[in-house]
């Protein structure tokens, strides 16, 4: 039998943990991190640590948006979720869990170790954090962001192709002479 303050002290972490872990994260939960004009995602492992990929070159996290669109390798990182997720906010986002069924938690732990320190291919639209994420949970590498992205590319390109058809866009500055 455990003694009241044994007792008092687990309570007391458990009232720490739901308050630095909002949502109280299970391993193999998926973490979304917002971040100024896009997401981050993370994988949740247990005992407040995640795995996320980051550019090889260990570009501050703060910038890690923007100098992700040029970099070719991410490197598969276990940190503390405080660390990955700083100032911004975060939840607890399996949204895929319906169309895809988790894999065994027990396997997405095996899954996640061995790539631990690993560098990967990373490429915006094809292979970006949240694909990293859910390649380790479902074992089908999804992910919303990037078909917003290329939809978004695909729209902007065809309305340019379409102004240009119709002559909305001018060919240049040419020279009127009277």
């Amino acid at each position: 039998m455990e003694s009241s303050a044994a007792v008092s002290g687990k309570m007391a972490f458990n009232d720490c943990f739901s308050l630095n872990y909002p949502g109280n994260p299970c391993p193999g939960d998926l973490i979304e991190v917002f971040r100024p004009g896009y997401q981050h995602w993370a994988l949740y492992l247990g005992d407040g640590y995640v795995i996320n990929i980051a550019p090889v070159d260990g570009i501050p996290v703060s910038f890690t948006s923007a100098k992700s669109v040029f970099s070719s390798k991410a490197l598969v990182k276990m940190q503390l979720l405080k660390d990955v997720v700083g100032n911004d906010t975060y939840r607890i986002n399996n949204k895929y869990d319906e169309t895809y069924p988790p894999l065994p938690v027990e396997d997405i732990i095996k899954r996640s170790e061995f790539v631990i320190g690993q560098e990967v291919a990373y490429n915006l639209l094809v292979n970006n954090c949240e694909h990293f994420v859910t390649l380790l949970r479902y074992g089908e590498g999804v992910s919303q962001q990037a078909n917003r992205a290329i939809s978004t590319v695909g729209f902007v390109t065809a309305a340019v192709g379409a102004f240009s058809f119709l002559g909305l866009f001018p060919k240049g500055q040419r020279a009127k002479y009277y």
